[in-house]
């Protein structure tokens, strides 16, 4: 069930003189709540909402992605108790010694292991089986029943770091997905606050969108950015039939359906709250452009601006080797009586036109020659050259003429 409301929610105490508000809630961060139902949820108080819940300052003002530190190739996960039972550290607590040893020994053979692997605790639940002493593996997708203290050891040698069945279990394939919120108060009380709360509006999710059978919601010990809350590790398949485990934070109740669809319908990651995935760094995410935001690889850009604004024109190679120049250009203009002039077009650097030297014009076939013209006529644009060539040419016809005459006269 949902309901809506439209302001702040204001705690007030009373003073000698008047009564002042203590508290100011302000509800335009949550456009919807949920009715919690968990009795976690239903403990915290309105001012822990304020204070540690998903309308605290710090919420949305660090940059998510790659933020699951260390990296990881193996999500182990270990149902223990309930999170109300867990200490700060319970996977070094005196007191828990399944989740003592267990870790102890995973840090003790982690250099014997294929691949890099992580253990968390989650809550142990009879409604959706998962007991005390079970161990999930991700992304193998396998349960095994009731890990023991002296089992530990060969649980570690065999499975994970042999890849070997377990001798004192047998495995089995799950078939749903799982969703892991970080709710471990007495770790962090920004988790204790957000954890409940989603776990409850995860649940209510699902069931309005009919997953109750194909999606388990479970609390999960601390995971690491504490400031992220609320935290979600999501483990779904991938539009390649891949097992992929997607962490989330910054989450609020409105994104719960948002993740639900992407992860289990769409195939996608939500690319505003992801931090990182399973199995994938951040070189390998960059070296194959899978970072969220970056849909496909993009190539390479093949014009880059120059400082002074404009653009470097590339030499585009030509079918024989040679190279086709676009802005460097060598033209000729044909003048009269076999004149010609001919200039180097290359385009002026930054603005400034530089004074060229004169090029020598094509051989041309037949009794006309090429006359190179000085070198101030270089910067003449065509039309002052034509005009130029055109006057030399009437006055050497003028000439001509003239001569003719005195002879004939």
């Amino acid at each position: 069930m949902r309901f809506r409301l439209p302001l702040s929610i204001f705690i007030f105490t009373k003073t000698p003189n008047k009564t002042e508000p203590l508290l100011h809630f302000p509800l335009s961060h949550i456009r919807t709540l949920t009715l919690i139902s968990s009795p976690m949820a239903a403990e915290i108080s309105a001012e822990d909402l304020a204070k540690y819940g998903f309308a605290r300052p710090e919420m949305n003002t660090a940059s998510l992605a790659f933020t699951v530190d260390p990296p990881l190739d193996r999500h182990v996960f270990l149902c223990y108790k309930s999170v109300a039972d867990w200490p700060p550290k319970v996977e070094d607590s005196e007191t828990d010694l399944l989740p003592k040893k267990f870790s102890g020994a995973i840090r003790g053979r982690k250099n014997d292991m294929k691949v890099k692997t992580r253990l968390t605790v989650c809550e142990a639940d009879e409604k959706v089986d998962l007991l005390d002493g079970d161990v999930l593996t991700f992304p193998e997708l396998i349960k095994y029943r009731g890990l023991k203290d002296e089992d530990v050891d060969s649980f570690v040698d065999e499975v994970l770091v042999s890849g070997k069945p377990w001798a004192s279990g047998v495995g089995e394939a799950l078939t749903t997905g799982f969703v892991f919120v970080c709710a471990h108060a007495s770790r962090d009380k920004r988790c204790g606050v957000c954890g409940p709360i989603l776990i409850d509006k995860f649940n209510e999710e699902i069931q309005s969108a009919g997953l109750h059978n194909q999606v388990i919601v479970s609390a999960c010990s601390h995971i690491g950015g504490h400031k992220y809350a609320g935290n979600v590790i999501i483990f779904a398949t991938d539009s390649e039939g891949k097992v992929v485990g997607d962490w989330y934070g910054y989450v609020t109740p409105d994104d719960v359906a948002e993740l639900l669809a992407a992860s289990f319908e769409r195939k996608e990651i939500v690319d505003r709250l992801w931090r990182g995935r399973m199995g994938l760094s951040k070189d390998a995410a960059e070296e194959n452009m899978v970072i969220p935001g970056k849909k496909e690889k993009q190539e390479e850009i093949k014009e880059k601006p120059l400082e002074n604004g404009s653009q470097e024109i590339k030499e585009k190679p030509l079918e024989n080797g040679s190279q086709e120049i676009k802005e460097n250009a060598f033209t000729c203009c044909q003048g009269v009586n076999g004149i010609s002039c001919c200039r180097d077009e290359t385009p002026a650097t930054n603005g400034v036109v530089e004074n060229v030297k004169p090029k020598e014009a094509p051989e041309v076939q037949g009794k006309q020659a090429c006359v190179t013209l000085p070198a101030w006529l270089g910067n003449w644009d065509h039309s002052n050259l034509l005009m130029a060539a055109a006057v030399v040419g009437a006055v050497a016809a003028v000439s001509v003429a003239y001569s003719h005459y005195k002879r004939s006269g």
